[in-house]
């Protein structure tokens, strides 16, 4: 390679997925049967609705031109009577700026708001993107701990015993991923309160509200949140329109001018025939929703059982496209075990060290398969535990035997 790669390559690493997909297709190339229960890639379809009015409005002539990079105002004003329906938020539409998927617009925010030098608040465990987009911006991530025994909320006090003078930014995930703890009113209140405190703009990331979830809570349903807060959604899990790429990020209209200014010289618009379809998708009654979450409980009935046959802890109360376990004290930590059930079963779970330490006794597993493809990898699981030789490779996969229930 003549041309040496951006110094800024060095603060981030290829996204694991992006490895891990990978390795299960060479899996496959080679011939070998490989069931993938760590992607959160939603396979259930859209509305119908929303897939015929993409077809209608392609057949258009007039649809094939460039888009305004604020979106089209109907997409716009569907996004802000969902948010007042099933939110409780009133939005205007200049405080809505639709997105090419909210993973954009993690890069988009900390373009337009963080210098080199600046902080930023990430959680942990939390998404991989906040890390990578914070020190691709020459910003400094500062990890903040979320754990069991707090029920997976960060303890604002103990952030607040550090220097919190060049933190600019801070990331929250609620519903969070990948523990599936819901947020509460107080917690984004005591969030909107913080940033108000200390001048950190806070950032919500929200795409989980309709999986699993009985109420849909948004942190700018907080008292004063437009002064400090944004929040990010999509249309990917809601909606399973995860291709599409379609999002918005909402807040003060200040703050969505300022993300703006960095979009329009990222892309050009968006397709008129998706925004039309997504605004299709977000008239969808609450029928709709339930039909797609009952699909999801039987599924994560199967996925109880897998966790009760290795033994691994996990709480019923919790919502979200993924099941988050603790793994059985009989294994290292769950990379080793993730690891070797996908060499020896073809079976992949993904290890909460993913998403950072505190993850690393954990396990995530995707609710996004059919429940036939469950019940298979169950009897994978079953073989790959009677199966487990302690005195022969207790070196390679670092368990001790597990009587099977």
């Amino acid at each position: 390679m003549r041309i040496q790669k951006a110094n800024r390559l060095t603060t981030v690493k290829e996204y694991y997925f992006s490895q891990k997909l990978k390795e299960i297709q060479r899996m496959r190339e080679a011939g070998r049967e490989v069931l993938n229960l760590g992607i959160g890639s939603p396979d259930l379809p859209p509305d119908e609705k929303a897939v015929y009015r993409l077809l209608d409005e392609s057949l258009k002539k007039d649809n094939h031109s460039y888009q305004s990079y604020l979106g089209i105002p109907e997409l716009r004003e569907s996004f802000s009577g969902w948010y007042e329906k099933y939110f409780n938020v009133e939005l205007e539409t200049g405080e809505v700026l639709p997105l090419m998927g909210s993973k954009e617009g993690i890069m988009h925010i900390s373009m337009a708001f963080l210098n080199p030098g600046d902080k930023v608040l990430i959680p942990d465990p939390g998404y991989p993107t906040y890390a990578a987009v914070t020190g691709l911006t020459g910003a400094t991530a500062v990890r903040y701990d979320l754990n069991e025994e707090n029920n997976w909320y960060p303890d604002l006090r103990e952030i607040e015993k550090q220097d919190l003078s060049d933190v600019k930014l801070m990331w929250v995930n609620y519903p969070n991923m990948p523990t599936g703890v819901p947020g509460t009113r107080e917690l984004f209140q005591d969030l909107v309160d913080f940033g108000l405190k200390y001048d950190i703009l806070i950032i919500n990331d929200n795409p989980y509200s309709f999986v699993l979830h009985d109420e849909q809570l948004s942190i700018l349903s907080a008292r004063n949140a437009k002064e400090i807060a944004l929040e990010l959604n999509s249309l990917s899990k809601s909606h399973n329109m995860a291709g599409w790429r379609i999002g918005m990020v909402a807040g003060h209209e200040e703050y969505i001018r300022a993300i703006l200014r960095v979009k329009s010289n990222m892309d050009s618009g968006m397709f008129k025939p998706l925004q039309l379809a997504a605004a299709e998708a977000l008239k969808a009654p609450r029928s709709w929703y339930d039909k797609m979450n009952e699909t999801y409980r039987q599924r994560r009935q199967v996925v109880y059982e897998i966790l009760d046959l290795l033994q691994f802890g996990y709480d019923k109360n919790r919502g979200g496209m993924f099941v988050w376990a603790k793994v059985n004290s009989g294994y290292r930590d769950a990379e080793h075990f993730s690891d070797a059930l996908l060499e020896s079963e073809g079976v992949f779970i993904t290890p909460g060290s993913v998403f950072g330490s505190n993850g690393k006794q954990h396990v995530r597993i995707s609710l996004c398969s059919t429940t036939g493809t469950f019940e298979k990898a169950r009897g994978k699981i079953l073989h790959f535990m009677e199966n487990v030789d302690t005195a022969g490779k207790e070196e390679e996969y670092e368990v001790v035997q597990i009587k099977v229930k």
